[in-house]
C-alpha cells in the first residue's frame, strides 16, 4: 500500500509538471499570446467611464424674447449659438465648467414710424433686427442621478445690434425726422445673464443633450429671456 501511495504521488507531480510545460510551450509557440494576456490584465484594472467630462463643443437652437421696452416692438425671435468650454471640476455628484459662446438672434420688428409712444425717440430701432452676442460664463451643476445634471450659469459679454440698412439712409429717414441720434444700433451693449441649465448624458459615449434658460440684461437695449436646447460633444 505504501508503494502504491508513493507511485500515485509521483504520477500527480509528473502530470502537473507536464501541464505547466505545455502552457509555457503554448505561450512560446504563439508570439501574440503574451500580448493578449498583458492587455487582458491591463483592461481588468482600467476604469471605463460612460460619462465624459473635459473639453467640449456644443451647438444650440432656441428663442429669445424681450420683456421691457421692446416687448411691443420686437417679436420673439430665433436664437442660434455655438460654444466651447471645459469642465474644471469633475466629481461624481458635482461639476463646474467655463464656457465661451457666440450667439445670433433674429427678430421681426415694428417699423420705426409705428413705434411712437412706446419709448423715447432716441431708443427707436430699425424694425426687423439682428443681435450678435459674444459672452463667457461659469456653470456649476449637481447630479441627482447618474446621467442627469441640474445647474446654474452666470455670465457676461458684449452684444451688438447693427443696422440692416445703409447708415446714411437711416440717419436721413429716422434721426433727421426726429432730430435725435439713436444709439441702439451704433453702440455695443454690455450684457449680463443668469439662469438654470439642464444636461442629460446619453448612452452614446461623449454625447449629451440639454437646455439653457437665461435671463439677460443688455445695457442700453432691454431685459430679455432666452431658452435653447443644445447638443454637446465632450472630447
Amino acid at each position: 500500500m505504501k508503494i502504491l501511495a508513493v507511485l500515485l504521488a509521483l504520477s500527480s507531480v509528473v502530470v502537473s509538471d507536464a501541464v505547466a510545460q505545455d502552457s509555457v510551450q503554448d505561450l512560446d509557440a504563439d508570439p501574440n499570446a503574451r500580448d493578449r494576456a498583458s492587455r487582458r490584465d491591463s483592461l481588468q484594472g482600467e476604469v471605463i467611464r460612460e460619462i465624459e467630462r473635459g473639453y467640449y463643443l456644443k451647438s444650440a437652437i432656441g428663442s429669445t424674447f424681450y420683456l421691457g421696452n421692446y416687448s411691443r416692438t420686437l417679436q420673439a425671435g430665433t436664437l442660434l449659438g455655438f460654444a466651447g468650454g471645459s469642465d474644471f471640476i469633475d466629481n461624481e455628484k458635482n461639476s463646474a465648467a467655463w464656457e465661451v459662446q457666440f450667439t445670433q438672434g433674429v427678430h421681426n420688428g415694428t417699423r420705426w414710424e409705428n413705434q411712437a409712444g412706446n419709448f423715447a425717440p432716441n431708443e427707436y430701432i430699425q424694425g426687423d433686427t439682428r443681435t450678435f452676442l459674444l459672452a463667457a460664463n461659469i456653470e456649476y451643476s449637481i447630479y441627482p442621478s447618474r446621467r442627469l445634471g441640474i445647474g446654474a450659469r452666470l455670465g457676461a459679454g458684449i452684444m451688438l445690434s447693427p443696422l440692416l440698412i445703409e447708415s446714411t439712409a437711416y440717419a436721413e429717414t429716422v434721426e433727421q425726422e426726429f432730430g435725435v441720434t439713436t444709439t441702439v444700433h451704433r453702440n455695443p451693449h454690455p450684457l449680463v445673464f443668469v439662469g438654470p441649465t439642464f444636461e442629460y448624458y446619453t448612452k452614446l459615449s461623449h454625447f449629451s443633450v440639454g437646455a439653457d434658460v437665461d435671463v439677460s440684461y443688455a445695457l442700453g437695449f432691454d431685459l430679455g429671456l432666452s431658452a435653447a436646447g443644445y447638443l454637446k460633444y465632450t472630447f
